[in-house]
């Protein structure tokens, strides 16, 4: 445990991966503040002075992290067009999708009103999110496309919507103990190959 008025390196990510455990272990309705910090081993008032708002702030800052984590990953798709193959790129980012806000932590920002209206305006405000990605798989495919890996009648707009369509969907409809997501994002990834439209 922390003592107190001794500075907690990091405390944010810290706070953050205790609750990502809290949440794999019981769900939603597991997280609260004390979970969280004893979790964390640090002081029970830690979470709220980090996070004024408390813990419906630290959720949609929560959520808000892990998926601006998976934007930047996704913009640096377009710089790998004619590496490896279109599958594994896509593979990688859809992987990042539902790993770094995985469906528990999408669902935290659902069932609390408060955080899901923070989360929301952040959304409205400009914060990297799904469309984010969406433009950032569209430009990669685009740039496959030119080197004649992606099919030439391939509208990568539509597909790119599909990927990240499909991640939304799995991210909102599952819950920890589900099937696994990943598998059936991998099986959209694998339809489209095998249509033609990525090679």
């Amino acid at each position: 445990m922390s003592p107190r008025g001794v500075a907690v390196p990091d405390i944010r990510e810290r706070l953050f991966a205790a609750a990502e455990r809290v949440v794999a272990r019981g769900g939603p309705g597991a997280l609260t503040s004390r979970a969280v910090t004893d979790e964390a081993g640090c002081s029970k008032g830690m979470l709220h002075a980090h996070f004024g708002g408390g813990l419906d702030e630290f959720v949609a800052e929560l959520v808000l992290d892990r998926f601006s984590r998976t934007a930047a990953l996704a913009a640096e798709l377009p710089q790998r067009a004619g590496q490896e193959t279109v599958t594994a790129n896509l593979a990688a980012v859809g992987t990042a999708l539902l790993t770094s806000a995985g469906p528990a932590m999408a669902g935290l920002a659902v069932t609390r009103p408060g955080a899901a209206a923070r989360f929301r305006d952040a959304m409205a405000a400009g914060a990297p999110g799904f469309a984010s990605v969406q433009e950032a798989v569209a430009a990669y495919l685009t740039g496959e496309q030119r080197l004649g890996r992606v099919a030439a009648e391939a509208d990568p707009e539509a597909l790119a919507l599909a990927l990240v369509g499909t991640a939304h969907h799995l991210l909102m409809t599952s819950w920890p103990g589900a099937p696994d997501p990943a598998a059936q994002l991998h099986r959209v990834i694998a339809a489209l190959a095998a249509s033609g439209a990525a090679r």
